[in-house]
């Protein structure tokens, strides 16, 4: 399916200006739901500036009007203009964060040694020999690296790197490993997340007819996860 050209970006406008679940905004977007919490909680690396599909003719008003009003219905992208995407080469990474490429690597590496080098490189944005010189600890800096999650650090999305490792594992002959970090909890978390929508439009509602709404803590993605 095709995502839109900004995905955080369109998300952070359809979580502040339509009542759409975080399911479905996840899904029209190409996240994991649990990206599109953390940029409703303001959790996110950076506070992101809403792009706003329907002027980017990605999406229409009615679209968002049948995804309102039905929470299990799938929004569908409008086909626009060709997009100019790179098809050749590393992904570019914002200079801010490529020094945390090596921790990356070294993460994937440690974690999921099936992925093979040349996956690694287009998941971070990397040469062969960087991850080669990581592999067999003769990189320059080796000392000062880390091993930390390169979705976490912003160099690759959780779908991304998912679907890397189902590859890999596929290739490899083995087991892909599955995501349990929700496990026996997705169905609750969703239902508490609709709810929690839910509830803030009715407070919404309630305070455009002038009546008094009792502050109320919101739910974040780590206390979610607590439960």
């Amino acid at each position: 399916m095709a995502q839109p050209l900004m995905p955080h970006a369109t998300a952070a406008w359809l979580v502040d200006n339509t009542a759409l679940s975080f399911e479905q905004i996840a899904e029209f977007c190409g996240l994991h739901i649990l990206e599109v919490q953390a940029i409703a909680d303001d959790t996110a690396a950076t506070k992101l500036t809403g792009r706003d599909p329907i002027r980017a003719h990605e999406l229409t008003q009615d679209e968002i009007d049948k995804g309102q009003a039905d929470p299990e219905y799938t929004l569908k992208i409008l086909k626009g203009p060709e997009q100019v995407r790179r098809t050749k080469g590393p992904r570019y990474t914002p200079v801010s964060k490529r020094s945390d490429k090596p921790d990356g690597i070294s993460w994937i590496i440690r974690n999921h040694p099936e992925i093979s080098d040349g996956a690694i490189g287009l998941l971070i944005g990397t040469t062969r020999t960087t991850i080669a010189a990581i592999r067999d600890r003769s990189h320059w800096n080796i000392a000062n690296i880390t091993p930390k999650d390169p979705v976490t650090l912003g160099l690759t999305t959780q779908r991304e790197l998912d679907a890397a490792v189902a590859k890999a594992a596929k290739a490899a002959g083995l087991e892909a490993p599955v995501d349990t970090r929700l496990e026996g909890d997705r169905e609750a978390l969703i239902t508490e997340l609709r709810a929690q929508r839910d509830q803030l439009a009715r407070d919404a509602e309630a305070a455009e007819n002038g009546e008094v709404v009792a502050p109320r803590a919101e739910p974040t993605a780590e206390t979610l996860f607590k439960r």
